[in-house]
């Protein structure tokens, strides 16, 4: 019965998340369309999703952020940063780290949540990780936006391991290829209670405090694209040491 009684919660629960992500798109709808229809009006867009509605679903949820700034990052530089990725949660949690602004290169799958997939199409970078056509392009893109001064942020491991055990997956080349050939530092971010808190497993999640870490940036001055497998295996080593030692 206890079961039967937490499951039913965790359903309100999960289903209470989609309201909150879906009220304050709704409501600010069509600002929201006039600042995502060109790349130049995104710092406005970026200022709402991280001062309002990240807010808005972070402590709707009950969900109280606490961020560990190990290194600051600097207003006004551009950043490639990465994290390790369980939940829909570090959408909202990358958001609440970084006041200077970044787009978000993700998987073409979030594109069909309804309302939230209308603005995700608009300013995000989507990859089709099965086409090498579609990773080539994001690659530009990418390029693209960081030549504007934006930051880029991906998720290294390529979307939410199949396995929930997985404490972390293998990382892919692309984002630290970037930082390189940008000469960025790269930002290693690791999030540690939002697999807890709000996992992509249906019947899972609980309010309480979810916690960040930024952790030293990895610098790549000098460094060479052949170099990239080098500063991968670093980062994901800092990140995944974090998640044992305070996971």
């Amino acid at each position: 019965m206890q079961k039967l009684i937490k499951g039913f919660f965790q359903l309100l629960y999960r289903i209470w998340f989609y309201l909150l992500m879906a009220l304050p798109i709704i409501v600010l709808f069509p600002l929201l369309l006039i600042l995502s229809s060109s790349e130049r009006l995104y710092p406005y867009f970026f200022w709402i999703a991280r001062n309002i509605w990240a807010n808005f679903v972070l402590y709707g949820m009950f969900l109280f952020p606490i961020i560990k700034r190990e290194q600051k990052l600097e207003k006004g530089e551009s950043y490639m940063l990465i994290g390790n990725h369980t939940s829909m949660m570090d959408i909202m949690m990358m958001l609440r780290v970084s006041k200077n602004p970044f787009v978000f290169v993700g998987k073409k799958e979030l594109s069909k949540i309804p309302i939230f997939g209308f603005f995700y199409r608009r300013v995000c970078i989507l990859v089709d990780r099965s086409s090498s056509k579609s990773r080539s392009a994001v690659y530009k893109r990418a390029q693209k936006r960081l030549n504007q001064g934006v930051s880029i942020c991906i998720f290294p491991e390529g979307g939410v391991p199949d396995d929930i055990t997985v404490v972390l997956d293998s990382f892919k080349d692309g984002a630290f290829r970037l930082a390189i050939e940008h000469q960025i530092p790269v930002v290693p971010i690791v999030f540690l209670d939002n697999k807890k808190r709000f996992s992509y497993e249906f019947f899972s999640g609980s309010p309480g405090k979810t916690r960040a870490v930024v952790m030293p940036f990895i610098q790549t001055e000098n460094l060479k694209s052949s170099d990239a497998s080098e500063i991968k295996q670093e980062s994901r080593e800092l990140i995944l040491d974090k998640l044992i030692a305070e996971g």
